[in-house]
């Protein structure tokens, strides 16, 4: 028998935006329903159940497109760190928990060193339910797509 420990993995990912940490952090915190128009084709909708945007403990539902599917999922914040432009939710309901025993999503702008713009890190946390689930790459590439997306929207809200 397999090792639990070859079913837990980690995927990781940093990209660059022109876009500061702290719009980028913001639309995540206080904007996630904005999400869905700043990356249409990813993103249909989001929808704040339970609590107050960007305070933990709230629940947000996401409807999403992953690999050509539309798909929900229902989020739960277990950490803001508005210093460092953190956020991290765990899903407790939903289509990636037909695969995952727990799946969870950091998200972490950080301001460049030299020069304007950020690079934005994701971390996806997750147990896979069995050996045959592949590891969520394809999950990790949408939310690299919907960075970029929305650091083009954040730009355009600037001019």
């Amino acid at each position: 028998m397999a090792e639990a420990s070859s079913l837990v993995g980690k995927l990781e990912s940093d990209v660059e935006i022109k876009a500061s940490a702290e719009k980028f952090h913001h639309m995540f915190t206080a904007r996630p329903h904005h999400v869905s128009k700043a990356t249409p084709g990813n993103v249909q909708g989001v929808d704040l159940h339970e609590g107050e945007w960007g305070k933990v403990g709230s629940i947000i539902i996401w409807n999403f497109v992953h690999d050509g599917v539309a798909k929900v999922s229902k989020d739960r914040i277990d950490a803001v760190e508005p210093e460092k432009n953190l956020i991290r939710m765990k899903c407790i309901e939903g289509d990636n928990l037909k695969e995952y025993k727990s799946f969870s999503f950091t998200i972490q702008a950080t301001p460049k060193p030299e020069g304007s713009g950020s690079i934005v890190h994701w971390r996806l946390d997750y147990e896979k339910i069995s050996e045959e689930i592949a590891h969520p790459e394809t999950l990790l590439q949408l939310c690299v797509d919907m960075s970029k997306e929305i650091d083009d929207h954040l730009l355009a809200e600037e001019e």
